[in-house]
């Protein structure tokens, strides 16, 4: 019912900046909670940053002060800007979707994007 597709990955130096886009489309009504998570090379998945439909975030101790997550108006497109970013944040990175409204009495949790690869090199 849901497909998140993730766009901006590629190839920076330490240091350097990228921004990552994930835009949601299919048949629902509202989604509340979009995410950012990655998972580095031998490592596990983990949440990098959240961001609900009224605007409130959360990060990860490793990304904060760097990563901005962000939605646009129509709240179906989430954006992760990296700044300053570093070799341990090389990963897979995949936008998820909560609390997705796809009728008005049904709703379901953590839909995936494909992931994009972001690669840090020093």
């Amino acid at each position: 019912q849901v497909q998140l597709v993730e766009s901006g990955g590629g190839l920076v130096q330490a240091g350097g900046s990228l921004r990552l886009s994930c835009a949601a489309s299919g048949k629902f009504i509202s989604i509340d909670v979009m995410n950012w998570h990655r998972q580095g090379p031998g490592k596990q998945r983990e949440l990098v940053a959240s961001i609900t439909s009224g605007g409130s975030t959360n990060y990860a101790d490793s990304v904060k002060g760097r990563f901005t997550i962000s939605r646009d108006g129509a709240k179906t497109t989430v954006s992760l800007l990296m700044n300053s970013l570093k070799p341990e944040d090389t990963a897979i990175y995949y936008c998820s979707a909560d609390a997705v409204q796809i009728t008005p009495g049904r709703w379901q949790n953590r839909f995936w994007g494909q992931g994009t690869q972001v690669t840090v090199s020093s």
